[in-house]
């Protein structure tokens, strides 16, 4: 089968795929049609948080699949629930809903902060400030939220309302906010599709003082940093402040579709009957693998995000042809003197998959690479690099 070929005739161009089919893996080891091996720095794009084929997840997974697969959010079920109490008690957030993806999660978030500010300030109080070089998904309305004029020009009418300020500049977004009425402040605490760039940490405490001072909510976007990557469970800890709203998908279920919105005290009740709905979200299939995910998502992980983080950063950072090594945790971008697609083509020839962002190359290994892997990705990575 031709897959490469059917692919081409009956599925929408929109991704510029590299000429690899995987049809196997293990870990952080992929395997293509041909039957080479590839170390997996990619991780699905911070999907597989345990990498390929993990069994202790699998399990959960079947597990649920051999009770029911589905029923709609008319009804109760266990996985759901669970979860929710896990992600508040970790968290000290009070209330999840569940969707599919991290647009998803972003949408609810959105509205969330628009029927509370209408409650508390007047239907006119809906704008939401975002960062420049952001990006929060692919709907007309996250697009719109999205800091990156590249992503907005085909798609016109976006959704009214947004504000972007610049990256680490709180007078700018203290004059934004003074010029609007502003409902949140949503930020990735890293820009991952933009560029890998880590915020300040006083530039991220300005904004939850000045959030505080204005009733502005605080919403974190977590979509990417987030459940363990950051080498805390969420990157916004690594700041010591205390989100109104957090989103998140990708990771936390290491491998299917889901995304959660959290709800902080102030916003816990915003929502009631009506307001919101999903007919996947929560799906138990999805919970339960998330419970798995979670659960495993502990100190002696989250310190070893830490190490893997330290090891990258150590080996190339200063090297040669390496102008920067940005990010957090096991998200982390490399800002190569070579332009980054030549990068990126040399690495998956040596058997090497990483990522790109905005003219970098993107690290999101899976948060348990045995380190010996790891080494012979950076090695690979070094060298070309290098050239």
């Amino acid at each position: 089968m031709d897959v490469k070929a059917l692919d081409q005739q009956y599925v929408a161009g929109t991704y510029n795929r590299f000429p690899v089919e995987i049809v196997s893996g293990k870990g952080s080891i992929v395997v293509d049609r041909s039957g080479k091996e590839y170390i997996d720095l990619g991780s699905g794009i911070a999907v597989n948080a345990f990498g390929v084929a993990d069994e202790t997840w699998q399990q959960a997974v079947i597990a649920q699949m051999g009770k029911f697969q589905h029923t709609s959010n008319l009804y109760y079920t266990e996985p759901c629930a669970v979860l929710a109490k896990m992600l508040c008690e970790r968290t000290g957030l009070k209330k999840v809903f569940f969707s599919n993806s991290g647009a998803e999660a972003n949408e609810c978030a959105i509205k969330v902060a628009r029927k509370y500010a209408a409650e508390k300030k007047g239907k006119d109080c809906y704008y939401i400030l975002t960062l420049e070089h952001s990006f929060h998904g692919r709907t007309l309305t996250t697009l719109a939220a999205t800091g990156q004029d590249e992503f907005h020009q085909l798609f016109q009418p976006l959704t009214p309302g947004f504000l972007h300020a610049k990256v680490n500049d709180l007078d700018d977004v203290r004059a934004k906010v003074a010029a609007y009425p502003v409902a949140a402040i949503l930020v990735e605490i890293v820009q991952g599709e933009g560029g890998v760039i880590a915020l300040d940490e006083s530039f991220v405490k300005g904004l939850e003082t000045l959030c505080r001072e204005q009733d502005i909510l605080l919403m974190c976007d977590e979509v990417q940093i987030g459940n363990g990557r950051s080498g805390q469970l969420y990157g916004y800890m690594n700041y010591g402040v205390k989100p109104d709203v957090v989103t998140t998908a990708k990771g936390l279920c290491a491998g299917l579709p889901l995304g959660a919105t959290m709800l902080g005290e102030k916003v816990e009740h915003t929502l009631g009957f009506g307001d919101h709905g999903s007919t996947f979200g929560g799906n138990p299939i999805c919970c339960a693998g998330a419970i798995s995910t979670l659960s495993r998502i502990d100190e002696e992980l989250l310190a070893g995000v830490r190490e893997r983080s330290a090891y990258i950063v150590g080996r190339l950072q200063g090297k040669k042809g390496v102008k920067a090594v940005t990010g957090m945790g096991l998200l982390l971008g490399i800002d190569p003197v070579r332009p980054d697609g030549d990068v990126i083509r040399e690495c998956l020839e040596q058997g090497v998959l990483v990522l790109s962002a905005h003219g970098k190359v993107r690290l999101l290994p899976a948060l348990n690479i045995p380190l010996d892997l790891l080494a012979q990705a950076v090695d690979v990575l070094e060298e070309v690099l290098a050239k």
